[in-house]
C-alpha cells in the first residue's frame, strides 16, 4: 500500500511522464496518462510505441523504474491498450 492517495500521485506522475515523453517522442512515440488507481499508474503508449518490440522495456525499465525511484518502490505502471480505457479493472 502506498502512503499517498491516487489524487496526490497524479501531479507527480504527470511530471515524470512529461519528462519521459521527451525521449519517447524522439523515437516517434508518446505516452499518455489514463488514470491512477490503487497505486497503479495506467498509461497508454502511443505513436511508434504501439506494436514496438521495445515498448515493454520502455514501460518497465524507463517509466516504471523512474517512478519507483522518485515516488515509491511499490508503484506499478501498466499500459492500457486502445479501447480499454474504460476497463482498467480488467487489466492485470
Amino acid at each position: 500500500m502506498l502512503p499517498f492517495s491516487d489524487e496526490d500521485l497524479k501531479p507527480i506522475v504527470n511530471d515524470i511522464l512529461d519528462k519521459s515523453a521527451v525521449w519517447i517522442r524522439k523515437d516517434g512515440g508518446d505516452v499518455k496518462l489514463i488514470d491512477v488507481k490503487n497505486g497503479t499508474v495506467y498509461v497508454q503508449l502511443q505513436g511508434a510505441c504501439v506494436g514496438c518490440g521495445s515498448s515493454g522495456t520502455t514501460l518497465k525499465f524507463g517509466i516504471e523504474r523512474e517512478m519507483k525511484i522518485r515516488i515509491h518502490p511499490d508503484i506499478k505502471v501498466m499500459n492500457v491498450p486502445f479501447g480499454w480505457e474504460d476497463k482498467l479493472e480488467q487489466l492485470g
